[in-house]
């Protein structure tokens, strides 16, 4: 078993604790009756920074016949979001286990960190449902990605 020692946590809530950044644009139907963006849409925008950290630019998965499913997400409200404008998504690699991937993520706007979280992701093959150990070319390409300061 392979495990990546775990990185000194940096302040979650901090730009400079993230060199992946993923920028999503936030619409007008991302709003709730309150007029803010709405609780559930936080966990779709961590879910575009993970899936541009775990596959390629083409969106093709890790490996024909597996995917990467959620096993736990820790999310942390901390400022209100509204609509119009854009959102930075910051991502980092956190660790490696045997079959999963932890990284923690913080959702910006306007320079304003307004949620943090982090999350544990898990290999699984698609057809038994089961994890399965995580390749090292995968795991390399995860590490390539998550440490490429792209935006931001």
């Amino acid at each position: 078993m392979m495990i990546m020692k775990t990185p000194i946590r940096h302040e979650l809530s901090a730009k400079s604790s993230y060199k992946h950044w993923t920028p999503v644009t936030l619409r007008y139907g991302d709003t709730d009756r309150l007029g803010h963006i709405n609780n559930a849409v936080f966990v779709s925008l961590l879910e575009s920074g993970r899936v541009a950290v775990l596959f390629d630019e083409k969106g093709v998965g890790p490996i024909t016949g597996t995917t990467f499913v959620i096993a736990n997400l820790n999310l942390n409200f901390m400022v209100e979001m509204h609509y119009p404008g854009t959102v930075e998504i910051g991502t980092e690699l956190l660790s490696f286990g045997r079959s999963s991937v932890k990284i923690q993520q913080a959702i910006f706007k306007d320079g304003i960190c307004c949620a943090t979280a982090e999350s544990t992701i898990v290999l699984v093959d698609e057809t038994t449902r089961k994890p399965l150990p995580i390749p090292d070319a995968l795991r390399a390409m995860i590490k390539k990605t998550a440490l490429s300061a792209n935006f931001g």
